[in-house]
């Protein structure tokens, strides 16, 4: 609908075509559609491998580089260049050139300037005489120059160069129109190719994946750990119990019953009616 849509307008803001610019336009469209498809897929992949890059490897890395790395690296060449060379400078400029240049005005004014107009006055009756003779000779070139260059130039204008530009412009326009038409058609094209290459993978890979891991891994999963791994904890734990009995016996029989800790006497008394804080 857009390329309809981009098409009719260029169609009611051009003027009307003959039948040259139609013999032009389909060969041309359809050769550049050929040449612009591929170009256009690989262009797209480009570009989405491109964003995937760019947002999760050269933004991180950058925003890293600038933060740690070109951010203090720049505060210090900055420092540097100012002590090395900006201040120099200034001094330079300073305590050498102002004094410099005010010796210079000085120089100008009461020296060159009168040499100047002396020169000037000295000179100008010679040179209104070279200009009368440069402004008639540059007259005859002139003349010279329109018979032999500029005529000749004017007929080969009018009578080669124009027709064959405008040919030239109509095959030129039409090769733009084709890029343009065969760029957005491409797009679609390789949109489309996108489309379907997502729905075969998700065909081919990721929904047999899904129902390995729904009707084949869940149930064999949930079979292993109630028949293998529940009854093998479960076991794990009687032999561990059975361990700690059977070295609890064999201690008790080797060093006999363990003797209790003798009761601490406490000042706090322990009859049923001792006092708390509450009485």
């Amino acid at each position: 609908m857009d390329m309809q849509k981009q098409a009719q307008r260029r169609a009611q803001t051009r003027p009307p075509e003959g039948c040259l610019v139609v013999a032009i336009r389909i060969p041309v469209r359809t050769s550049v559609f050929l040449v612009v498809l591929p170009v256009r897929l690989l262009w797209d992949a480009c570009a989405a491998a491109a964003r995937f890059l760019g947002r999760y490897v050269l933004v991180p890395v950058a925003r890293f580089l600038w933060r740690h790395v070109l951010t203090p690296t720049g505060h210090a060449i900055g420092w540097i260049l100012h002590r090395l060379l900006v201040l120099p400078l200034i001094w330079l400029y300073r305590h050498l050139l102002t004094p410099l240049g005010h010796a210079l005005a000085w120089l100008h004014a009461r020296v060159l300037t009168p040499i100047g107009h002396a020169l000037l006055r000295l000179l100008t009756p010679v040179a209104t005489a070279v200009a009368r003779v440069f402004d008639r000779l540059a007259t005859a070139l002139a003349r010279t120059a329109r018979v032999l260059l500029v005529l000749p130039a004017r007929a080969l204008w009018r009578w080669i160069l124009t027709p064959v530009g405008r040919v030239l412009g109509i095959v030129l326009r039409e090769i733009g129109d084709a890029l343009g038409h065969a760029w957005r058609a491409a797009g679609y094209v390789a949109r489309a190719a996108g489309r379907v290459l997502a729905t075969l993978f998700r065909w081919i890979f990721q929904e047999p994946a899904r129902w390995v891991y729904r009707t084949v891994l869940t149930p064999v999963g949930h079979v292993v750990r109630d028949l293998v791994l529940r009854p093998a904890a479960q076991a794990a734990r009687a032999v561990g119990r059975a361990v700690g009995q059977a070295r609890a016996d064999l201690r008790r029989a080797l060093f006999g019953e363990p003797v209790p800790p003798a009761a601490v006497h406490s000042r706090e008394p322990v009859s049923r009616d001792a006092r708390t804080l509450d009485g």
